[in-house]
């Protein structure tokens, strides 16, 4: 069976792509200056080639004028032909009958042919015609001269170009030879920065040390490279000190909640166990029990939930739309009052576009009005305001609480941080955090400041984007009549 056409060259990618790249760049030194020599070589040939040629025509010119000057002058039949040397030029008369005069002892020279023989019938001056026979080969030049003509000839000698030849080829391969070992050279120095990066790379992977930066050597490309990966070393450093505080985090704020929930569930079980459960425990205290650990167990679910949407980062399926914010605002709303339904909410928004991931706004926005809920007495309602203000959705919730103390202000975003104040209120330290992350996701930024009610007023800021294109749509009656 014939292997496929295509099989060969793909093994031979394959093979390619499997050498290091010192070894490619000294086959590619090497190859490229066997090239070249060939190319040199063929192109010296033939500079070689048609200078001897024309010299040798040049000469073969000269010989023929004298020769055919001497037999205009003595006739072609008397003219006289020196015996041949051995070796040199050849020559030959051709009288107007056709037959030929040659000198005694030369060799014989291929038969006149039918051009030769119309420049001895006058049908043209000269006549420059090479043979190549299976001994031989010669150049012949045919001159007119009285009634008939005279050639002279040689014989074409390729020795000169064979001796040129072989010694380009022994050039050739010395010259590849030295182009492998400085082309291995200089892959060797070009690329030890390379190696250094590599090991220093392997290092790290090895050791996870990722504080140890790469030295920066080399320059041009080989510098940035470095700077790059050490770039990366550095973002991974954060990363990991990122992940390190927020494990540390949500163990500390885990401890609180699930100590509490383990003693409350280990009572219960303990006086069950007992049979006395009904007797050290009346139904008001029972009651009250039950909702503790409903409360607890509330608040561990809603500290997971933050801890996985915190810990996502930037991360999201969910894609960006152009969006009306003021329905965002309403939803999370909504969710805000069915959550807790003690809490009133204001709402004084109107429609501004920006571009955004809805569920990740809403988020923000529902944390947002959750805080607020969180100070705001019973009689005081949240007031939520959106409007635009230049090219930016501003967004306000204040409440009418206690506000916050200037010395909170610069930590009211950070991750698990929580005023002495509302150590007592539910809730885990996340919820600003996740708003910060969102809004710094969307280009926006969040502030905090005192509203006119004395509360805490929270404020975003988010780039407004056109509205999209109004698309034709079919009113119910205006279909059913079309139908």
């Amino acid at each position: 069976m014939s292997r496929p056409a295509g099989r060969e060259p793909r093994r031979l990618t394959r093979w390619w792509r499997r050498r290091s790249l010192r070894a490619r760049l000294t086959v590619i030194a090497a190859t490229a200056i066997a090239v070249s020599v060939f190319v040199a070589f063929q192109v010296a040939s033939e500079l070689l080639d048609w200078e001897l040629k024309d010299t040798a025509e040049n000469q073969l010119r000269a010989d023929s004028r004298v020769l055919a000057t001497n037999a205009e002058r003595a006739g072609l039949a008397q003219v006289q032909l020196p015996p041949y040397p051995g070796s040199g030029r050849l020559v030959r008369v051709i009288l107007p009958d056709g037959s030929i005069r040659t000198p005694a002892g030369q060799p014989a020279l291929p038969p006149v042919s039918e051009h030769a023989g119309r420049v001895a019938q006058g049908a043209s001056a000269d006549l420059m015609e090479s043979n190549d026979s299976d001994d031989d080969g010669y150049l012949i030049y045919t001159l007119r001269a009285g009634d008939g003509a005279v050639q002279v000839a040689h014989v074409v000698d390729d020795s000169p170009i064979n001796r040129f030849g072989l010694g380009m080829l022994l050039i050739g391969l010395l010259c590849v030879v030295g182009g492998a070992l400085v082309g291995r050279t200089v892959a060797r120095t070009g690329l030890a920065p390379i190696d250094r990066l590599t090991a220093a790379a392997v290092r790290v992977a090895h050791t996870r040390d990722l504080d140890a930066d790469i030295p920066d050597e080399g320059g041009g490309e080989i510098r940035r490279l470095i700077q790059s990966i050490n770039d990366m070393l550095a973002a991974l450093r954060n990363s990991r000190r990122d992940q390190r505080l927020l494990a540390e985090d949500a163990a500390h704020e885990l401890k609180t909640p699930l100590t509490s929930l383990r003693l409350n569930a280990e009572l219960l079980i303990r006086l069950d166990r007992r049979g006395t459960l009904d007797s050290a425990l009346p139904a008001e205290s029972r009651t009250r029990l039950l909702n503790d650990l409903g409360a607890q167990v509330a608040e561990l679910s809603t500290l997971a939930a933050e801890l996985t949407d915190l810990a996502r980062g930037d991360v999201s399926d969910e894609s960006t739309e152009v969006l009306d914010l003021a329905d965002v605002v309403g939803a999370a709303a909504t969710r805000a009052g069915s959550r807790a339904p003690d809490i009133e909410v204001a709402l004084d928004v109107t429609s501004v576009w920006v571009s955004g991931r809805p569920a990740a706004l809403e988020r923000a926005v529902l944390n947002l009005i959750d805080n607020a809920g969180k100070w705001s007495p019973a009689d005081q309602p949240v007031q939520v305001r959106l409007r635009a203000e230049g090219a930016s959705a501003v967004l306000e919730v204040d409440d009418a609480g206690p506000g916050i103390d200037a010395a909170d202000v610069p930590r009211v975003f950070d991750r698990f941080y929580r005023a002495d104040s509302a150590r007592a209120l539910p809730g885990s330290g996340l919820g600003l955090s996740i708003v910060q992350r969102v809004v710094d996701a969307h280009g926006g930024r969040a502030t905090v400041a005192r509203s006119a009610r004395g509360g805490a007023l929270l404020r975003v800021d988010l780039p407004a984007a056109a509205p999209p294109a109004p698309t034709a749509r079919l009113t119910a009656g205006e279909d059913t009549a079309m139908r």
